[in-house]
């Protein structure tokens, strides 16, 4: 079985792959421009995030099995930021309050000899109405710090979740039946 290279500093990442029964030789995380381009739309912006991130850490380690992803949360056409402070998690926050929302994982694998394969998780996610009581409590407790749309499905968010379609661990950042089935295809078995 060759060598798997986690191309992601996500420790959810790690933590799902160990739900394979997975650890991977090596954690090497791509440093690329994460700008949405012009007009880009959030699926090919998903996709592309996650082919350069594998395709960047394949290039460091040939032979080498490399798994990608990107997850990033929309409303209509709108991507979220990955909310680096109080001030962005709080916009996300309000937008997402009492709607519903799409978070899409991007998965790309390239297996040991170079051949790169593509697929997209798609979940919906209904969040109740938040007050603002909620969304100051949310704020405090940190856990939106770095994430996707300003919140971690998996902690204290989940109890404004009405209800979601798709993959929980999707959501999380890493859809573990799809991403079981394209490392399978790699040579990868937990």
């Amino acid at each position: 079985m060759p060598d798997l290279i986690l191309a992601s500093a996500s420790p959810r990442r790690l933590e799902l792959l160990a739900r394979l029964g997975l650890t991977p030789a090596a954690v090497d995380p791509a440093d690329i421009d994460e700008t949405p381009l012009k007009a880009e739309r959030p699926e090919p912006h998903v996709a592309r995030l996650a082919a350069e991130k594998a395709t960047a850490v394949a290039a460091r380690h040939p032979g080498k099995a490399v798994l990608a992803a990107d997850t990033l949360v929309a409303v209509g056409l709108r991507i979220l930021p990955k909310a680096e402070d109080e001030e962005t998690a709080r916009r996300c926050l309000t937008l997402l309050s009492g709607r519903r929302h799409k978070v899409l994982t991007a998965l790309t694998v390239i297996d040991a000899a170079g051949t790169a394969r593509h697929r997209i998780s798609r979940s919906t996610v209904r969040v109740a109405r938040l007050s603002p009581a909620d969304i100051d409590a949310y704020i405090a407790s940190g856990e939106w710090n770095g994430k996707a749309g300003g919140y971690a499905i998996q902690g204290r968010f989940e109890a404004h979740v009405l209800w979601m379609e798709g993959s929980f661990s999707g959501i999380m950042g890493l859809p573990l039946a799809e991403a079981r089935a394209m490392l399978r295809t790699a040579g990868i078995h937990g």
